[in-house]
């Protein structure tokens, strides 16, 4: 497939005519001026919008009832620009919440009138983008709220559900009035240039419809999202959850969906085995296997310490869109599973208004220009990245060797001799691994620098390689790099997972009796630690010669894989030291296997490959100080450990 270049092929188009055209035909504010508008205004009437509902025929029988499952579709657009004959544009977030959970900081739920049109509509999108020229469109997933069908969780039925949506945005597909009736509805009000949003399961119903390469698409927004549902319930064979996606789709389905999905439910249990295994039912759910296809460009943010939809998502997905010349934008913060309008909300709505009119509108706002990521670096302290992962970024290999005591070794360039052994203790994680990391314990292998003598900045995926041998036929891994040293960062592991939620509200566009543009202001909830983090691996051993498939250890013989650890953006201050441990199951994050194993490490092939921005001579140079004793052992204070509730990938916490 060809590199697309959208910005570099389409804006020659927008000659000074096509300029002119589009200002007369987008917003009155900018048919007074004979220059192209830089930004869409809030010309519009939003108490004035026409609210109304439409069901898509999906062309897909999920349910089994021998008709086509249709979606219902909430629409909000301005009611002006259809009356003057101009056709506008299309925010959309399809999502499985509507009814059962609501959305948002404030778990909003749709509200409706007694002819059943909108009244609230979850979120900002309406209040503040309708206004300036923009339909918002919710879509209730097929199997939800007011949808028929059943919840596949990612796969076809979910995907489908949005994408004919779009197709009926441009012209090909159809939509009725009601939910059962034949009275046709069309689209005509719009031009069909669409770009999709959501959080964590809308956001990766994006991923989804934009890995198909429906046209019409031309930008997403996914907010904590999946790239491939295996990688939200596995990690290289090792379980995250002790449930798999049948509990998800019974948790979302409309109460019409559970009376007659019991098929739908079985597939996913049967496809889903608890083994670790792939199968046909997580190759149809991984998008990343079909970047190639998306054709719409990418704005992507997530949060670096998000231990729900966790960042093995934003690797894998960012190289494969960058393999295939996808446009795209990045926002990482220090949060967990949080929504920007959450954590940074005047410059995340003034970005998304003008990646939106770029996108949408054609505006040449210059934000194409501007440097690609945004990356929080302290609690509320942002800097950019001209690229992402910076082009000086270079994977360095360091090495672990033996130390002064057993099980506290060092972390260097050079290969080394000898083993670790340590045993898994199921009731033990990271953050109890991280806080003894000076002191021998049984439980995990720790590998540490000296104290840097310059910063040192970690950007984009590492990987563990270890050759351990196990005493039992089972055994999970864990691999996880670690800042040593004083900071004060979000506190992620905290229920609001790294912002509190206040009393006073701001507003973001006009409101009526039914939607209030107003919310609840939030602000960083820190915590002072002596150690973070920055990136974490699992795997079970016995996927050794496989990712994909799984077999029983021989105890005692030696077994070498590579853990794929979460893409990250880090910095390690000068006078910290970063650290490797390598330990068996990590608590509360991955399930325990079957044994209790005492694993031995052979430090000889055992390696991690970190990619830092000056590569190799930036590790050398951070560490080329005067070597210095090893602190006295001493607890190192971190994060609470995470919350052992049943996840799931949604907005309100």
């Amino acid at each position: 497939m060809p590199i697309r270049t959208r910005f570099t092929t389409w804006r020659p188009l927008a000659t000074a005519a096509t300029a002119a055209l589009m200002a007369t035909f987008l917003t009155p504010v900018a048919a007074a001026h004979p220059a192209a508008p830089r930004q869409s205004e809030p010309v519009h009437s939003y108490e004035d919008a026409v609210r109304e509902a439409v069901w898509v025929d999906t062309g897909h029988d999920g349910d089994g009832d021998g008709e086509d499952d249709r979606v219902a579709v909430d629409i909000v657009r301005p009611r002006e620009p259809a009356a003057q004959g101009r056709k506008i544009p299309v925010i959309m977030d399809a999502s499985p919440y509507y009814s059962c959970c609501g959305r948002g900081n404030e778990s909003q739920k749709k509200t409706y009138d007694a002819d059943g049109n909108v009244v609230g509509m979850p979120l900002y999108y309406d209040n503040y983008f309708v206004p300036r020229g923009y339909a918002f469109v919710g879509v209730d997933l097929a199997g939800t709220n007011r949808s028929d069908g059943c919840v596949d969780v990612g796969g076809r039925s979910d995907v489908q559900s949005a994408k004919a949506v779009v197709d009926w945005l441009n012209g090909r597909a159809k939509a009725y009035t009601s939910r059962t009736g034949g009275e046709r509805a069309e689209a005509d009000w719009t031009n069909g240039r669409t770009g999709m949003i959501g959080k964590s399961w809308d956001g990766t119903i994006a991923n989804g419809v934009a890995a198909t390469g429906v046209e019409g698409l031309e930008t997403i927004v996914p907010i904590a999202a999946i790239s491939s549902w295996y990688d939200y319930y596995f990690s290289q064979g090792a379980p995250l959850y002790g449930s798999g996606p049948d509990w998800l789709s019974d948790y979302v389905n409309s109460p019409e969906a559970r009376a007659k999905c019991d098929a739908v439910q079985q597939e996913l249990v049967d496809g889903a085995p608890r083994s670790g295994d792939w199968t046909r039912l997580w190759s149809e759910r991984d998008y990343v296997k079909a970047a190639s296809k998306v054709k719409a460009s990418v704005f992507l943010v997530h949060g670096m310490q998000d231990l729900n939809v966790r960042m093995q998502h934003v690797g894998p997905w960012w190289n494969a869109l960058a393999k295939n010349g996808v446009d795209r934008k990045i926002w990482l913060s220090q949060t967990g599973h949080v929504d920007p309008f959450d954590f940074r909300r005047a410059e995340w709505v003034e970005t998304l208004h003008r990646w939106f009119d770029h996108e949408l509108l054609g505006y040449d706002n210059g934000i194409d220009r501007e440097p690609m990521a945004d990356i929080e670096r302290r609690p509320d302290q942002w800097e950019t990245s001209r690229t992402w992962p910076p082009r000086s970024a270079a994977a360095t290999t360091l090495r672990p060797a033996d130390g002064a005591r057993n099980g506290v070794g060092t972390l260097g360039l050079r290969r080394d001799r000898g083993t670790e052994t340590f045993t898994d203790d199921p009731a033990l994680g990271e953050t109890d691994w991280a806080a003894h990391i000076d002191e021998p314990t049984p439980a995990k292998a720790g590998f540490v620098t000296g104290p840097l003598t310059r910063d040192l900045r970690l950007s984009g995926t590492s990987e563990v390689t270890v050759t351990a041998r196990s005493s039992t036929p089972t055994a999970h891994l864990t691999a996880v790099l670690v800042d040593l040293g004083p900071a004060t960062i979000r506190d992620y592991a905290d229920r609001g997972e790294g912002i509190t939620t206040r009393t006073d509200r701001t507003c973001w566009g006009p409101s009526t009796p039914g939607d209030s543009s107003c919310y609840l202001e939030t602000a960083a909830k820190t915590t002072d630690v002596g150690h973070t983090v920055v990136s974490r691996g699992w795997a079970d051993l016995g996927n050794h010669a496989s990712q994909r498939h799984g077999r029983p250890l021989t105890p005692g013989k030696a077994y070498t894989i590579t853990l794929d650890l979460a893409a990250t953006d880090h910095v390690v201050p000068a006078g910290h030291r970063l650290a490797l441990i390598v330990a068996g199951t990590d608590k509360d994050l991955i399930d325990p296997p079957a044994d209790t194993p005492t694993l031995t490490l052979d430090l000889s092939r055992t390696s991690a490959r970190v990619p830092f921005v000056g590569g190799a001579a930036a590790f050398a140079e951070a560490t080329a100080g005067k070597a210095t004793a090893a602190p006295a052992p001493a607890p190192l204070d971190g994060v609470d450990a995470p919350h052992t509730t049943h996840r799931v990938p949604k907005g309100a916490r």
